[in-house]
């Protein structure tokens, strides 16, 4: 009988670096031999013509500018030399039948250590304004005395046998360092210049046999679970509105059964014509497993996390060479066990925090998603006697839809699930200021569907004096209060310039907020932050429902028109918040019209773009008739419903 290739490595006292892969519902595996290379960027991954395995650890978000503990995991990559594929069914006869026994498990954050950072999380960062939503990992620890290379194949045929919905599952061994892994969630892909993201949130536990319906209907209403799902939508339609030109469109959502866990998903789809390495550089890491918005939530990890994260949340990516360059597939790098050379074994795991989270329900969350993988591993005792299912089956792990599920689009902006055909060139040009939020990669996109071209630059680059036609100030983390802030000093000079200009500009939730406080509005805290919620306000004699992310907001004080510029004010009449601020050229909005909760934002958006265009236009004229002269077009904005 011919030695397949898993069978020479089970034969091995010491075999070669290699990974075996089952895609979701495929009914074979990939058993991939190769050689090991470390390098220290993704722009260095070797795509020469072979296939690429590569261990992307968190660290790597430094790339992006963002904040990481580093402990030097390597970006390790296994280039392929040999591989095989096999079915299912033959390749878990011929793994190790009896898993390798973990002992000595414990965890590295006690239960009430961990509920009190989920408190001091919510209040002293969601609370203050510095995000909607942050993961933060605990760990669980253990020991074995079997070889890597042995203990990782074992827990395969386990997770094989015994697991449902995973993305992939997968077996990975190098020099002091080994992982095996059933991971629900696909980060990015790119095939055949198609990019993917599935987004994963919302955890409903069902830890002894299949969901009751009465219970998984309760789960699906629950308003903290919904809101979860909608903020990650919006955080990866920021990365999809960065490496796709056409944006991405929304399908779903779904529900994602697995053995213990029901998940509720997105699918969002768009196209790039982006080196695959760039399209998962740009899109380090999901938000799933950070938070939102990216750059805050690692500042935030790195503030309550004690220990660096080494893969946890950081991805797998596959690099499979096509006839027109290189496929990617990534997925995140959660429900998964390390192992490394002394034999320590870590299954690290998070729970999304947000304003309505328990404390308890959070520690609850994180036993159950880390059950699966310490059961595989012969952590924890299997409770449930389902008899192992050789193969799965291909229907065997399945996202369905749901009526509870099907009516929550309803409730969500139909630009981002539909076609988006672009306007008319206005022959406008708009800055669009990034203050700290990849939103504004959806705002710049909307905008060019509306017909400008829009170009997006960091606060800290922004110019005081740009000839551009508009210039759009985005959203962004924070307390606009906070003169010491950088950030904050450098946006308010910029907002005081245009001013100055007298040019258009709009200006958005943290900007317009800044906007409110040179106009002479105070600036407070809510009493409740508005993460990820969705409100129907009236903006200028139009009812909109608009996605609001703020923890602060200004206050009218009674005042019909700013005390300073005197600025018209669109405000709850109840409480004097104010929703948005208008003048000659100046429009600003505390909600994110960009967001996929904006029912009505593109048209609000619409309306107040060509407000402060045809302001523009119109003090245009009105110089060009002093100096005698001709206007010079800025655009071919039409006023709608001022």
């Amino acid at each position: 009988m011919t030695m397949t290739l898993l069978s020479t490595l089970l034969a091995a006292s010491e075999p070669p670096p290699f990974a075996v892969i089952r895609r979701e519902r495929a009914a074979t595996l990939d058993v991939l031999v190769g050689e090991v290379v470390d390098v220290a960027n993704l722009a260095d991954i070797p795509l020469d013509g072979a296939e690429v395995l590569a261990l992307v650890p968190f660290r790597q978000v430094r790339e992006r500018g963002f904040d990481a503990l580093d402990d030097g995991a390597p970006l390790r990559c296994l280039v392929v030399r040999e591989r095989e594929t096999l079915p299912v069914d033959a390749a878990i006869g011929l793994l190790p039948r009896h898993p390798v026994v973990v002992g000595d498990l414990a965890v590295d954050v006690p239960d009430a250590e961990y509920a009190a950072t989920v408190r001091r999380v919510i209040a002293d960062e969601i609370g203050r304004g510095e995000g909607a939503n942050f993961v933060i990992r605990r760990e669980f620890t253990g020991t074995t005395t079997a070889p890597a290379s042995h203990a990782v194949l074992g827990w395969l045929r386990a997770l094989l046998e015994h697991e449902r919905g995973a993305f992939w599952t997968f077996a990975v061994h190098t020099p002091g360092l080994s992982a095996v892994g059933a991971t629900p969630e696909r980060h990015v892909s790119q095939v055949g210049g198609v990019v993917s993201m599935n987004p994963i949130s919302g955890t409903f536990r069902h830890l002894d046999g299949p969901p009751d319906d009465t219970a998984l209907e309760a789960f699906l209403e629950d308003v903290k679970e919904r809101e979860e799902l909608v903020m990650v939508v919006d955080e990866e339609l920021k990365m999809m509105s960065a490496v796709c030109p056409d944006g991405g469109r929304i399908r779903g959502p779904f529900l994602k059964r697995m053995s213990r866990l029901t998940h509720t998903e997105y699918l969002l789809e768009g196209r790039s014509a982006l080196d695959p390495r760039e399209v998962l550089r740009r899109t380090m890491f999901a938000p799933t497993v950070t938070g939102s918005p990216m750059g805050n939530a690692c500042t935030v990890i790195a503030r309550h996390e004690a220990t660096p994260r080494g893969y946890y949340a950081g991805v797998l990516a596959r690099f499979t060479p096509t006839a027109a360059g290189y496929d990617l597939d990534a997925p995140i790098l959660i429900r998964t066990a390390y192992l490394d050379g002394a034999g320590t074994v870590r299954v690290p795991v998070g729970a999304t925090l947000v304003r309505h989270s328990d404390p308890d329900g959070e520690v609850a969350e994180t036993h159950a998603k880390a059950a699966g993988v310490l059961t595989a591993i012969g952590a924890l005792p299997r409770q449930d006697a389902t008899a192992p299912t050789p193969s799965g089956g291909p229907g065997a792990e399945t996202s369905a839809s749901h009526p509870l599920l099907d009516a929550r689009n309803a409730q969500l902006a139909s630009f981002w699930s539909t076609p988006q055909p672009s306007a008319a060139p206005r022959g406008a040009r708009a800055l669009v200021v990034d203050a700290g939020d990849d939103f504004t990669t959806m705002l710049a996109h909307q905008l060019r569907h509306l017909g400008l071209d829009a170009r997006i630059v960091p606060w800290h680059e922004a110019p005081a004096a740009p000839d551009d036609e508009l210039v759009v100030f985005g959203p962004g983390p924070g307390d606009p209060r906070d003169a010491a802030d950088p950030r904050m000093a450098r946006l308010h000079e910029l907002i005081a310039a245009r001013l100055a200009q007298r040019a258009p500009m709009l200006a958005v939730c943290l900007s317009h907020q800044v906007l409110a406080r040179l106009s002479g509005l105070a600036i407070a805290p809510l009493a409740v932050p508005q993460q990820g919620v969705q409100r129907r306000v009236e903006v200028f004699g139009e009812q909109a429902s608009i996605g609001y992310y703020n923890t602060f907001t200004a206050f009218d004080a009674g005042h019909l028109t700013t005390p300073n510029h005197g600025f018209e004010i669109a405000s709850d009449p109840g409480t004097g918040a104010v929703h948005a601020l208008r003048g000659h050229g100046v429009a600003s909005v505390q909600g994110h019209l960009e967001s996929v909760l904006s029912i009505d934002g593109l048209a609000t958006l619409e309306r107040l773009v060509d407000g402060v265009l045809t302001d523009g236009v119109l003090a245009g004229e009105a110089l060009g008739a002093e100096a005698g002269d001709a206007p010079a077009p800025v655009g071919q904005a039409v006023s709608r419903g001022r």
